[in-house]
């Protein structure tokens, strides 16, 4: 099996690291990523990507790319415009849905154009009147920087006095600020691989949401899985993930973020296009459990470059 591998992939640049603020968490993640296409017998490399990856990429004699780079640089739209260049045919999403997809606002726009179902929002800037913005979503809210992933600078505001500070905690990590209206019920995610719905995964975290500690540190966050909703609402569900996948142009793999409020509506919050995979991440514990051991499904992700 593991020659088959080998000639039918060729020779495989695994990228991870980058420059983006989740550098570390990619790192982790590329180490799992190669050493399981190692153990499956792909001709797997790893590359910790910089600014001269285009150079890399060519003096290397790849066949094709499982780019596990997080965040900026790796999952907007960048890197990908680069292995188009080069020809290289690459796991996941294209430039557009990439670029789509990192930026929170465009994704939001994106979705309300299609009629999907998005937390009400406003665009935050210094000049804001953000009691007015208060008046119009209410308390709490979230504000969030549009273009940074595993919830870097982030922050649930309960109080008026709070939220020109969590503005400008979001403004450190990005240009574009956006304050969400906030959805009280339980958080989900929706893991998709070669346009299958992984099942899908409900999250309780210690805190007041799914912040980078709980994502990548913390031991305290509880994953269920079966989610507890019943066999039509979890397809439901399922199928407005597809849909907002699909309404950024999404293709190969990925994982859409849901909160289900306590009305039992889901509203969709996030795409991610480049997830985590690591031993906390999502897309692995779904596959689990519909019996894809983590080696396998790296094998999946990978075929959906051919």
């Amino acid at each position: 099996m593991s020659q088959n591998l080998a000639a039918k992939f060729g020779k495989v640049a695994v990228l991870y690291g980058g420059w983006a603020a989740e550098r570390p968490v990619s790192l982790k993640s590329g180490a799992a990523v190669l050493a399981g296409l190692q153990a499956s017998g792909v001709d797997a490399h790893g590359i910790d990507v910089d600014r001269n990856i285009i150079k890399t990429l060519q003096d290397g004699g790849f066949d094709r790319v499982f780019n596990i780079v997080h965040g900026a640089g790796g999952e907007d739209g960048v890197l990908q415009g680069a292995l188009e260049i080069l020809g290289l045919p690459y796991t996941g999403c294209g430039v557009m849905a990439s670029a789509i997809s990192m930026d929170k606002l465009m994704t939001k726009r994106v979705w309300a154009g299609a009629g999907l179902p998005t937390p009400a929002y406003r665009v935050l800037t210094a000049a804001t009147d953000f009691d007015a913005v208060i008046a119009e979503l209410g308390l709490p809210l979230m504000v969030k920087p549009s273009t940074e992933g595993s919830s870097i600078g982030m922050s649930k505001v309960k109080a008026a006095a709070d939220l020109a500070g969590a503005y400008h905690k979001a403004a450190a990590c990005s240009a574009v600020v956006i304050a969400e209206q906030w959805v009280t019920g339980a958080e989900y995610t929706a893991g998709i691989v070669a346009g299958e719905s992984l099942p899908l995964i409900r999250l309780e975290v210690p805190g007041e949401f799914y912040d980078y500690e709980a994502k990548y540190l913390s031991n305290d966050t509880h994953y269920f899985c079966p989610c507890g909703l019943d066999t039509a609402e979890e397809q439901a569900m399922q199928v407005l993930a597809q849909q907002a996948f699909a309404a950024v142009g999404g293709r190969g793999w990925g994982r859409v973020d849901l909160m289900r409020d306590t009305q039992g509506k889901a509203w969709l919050i996030e795409v991610n296009t480049n997830p985590g995979m690591t031993d906390h991440s999502l897309v692995p514990m779904g596959a689990r459990a519909i019996g894809m051991d983590f080696n396998a499904l790296v094998v999946r992700i990978l075929e959906t470059t051919l």
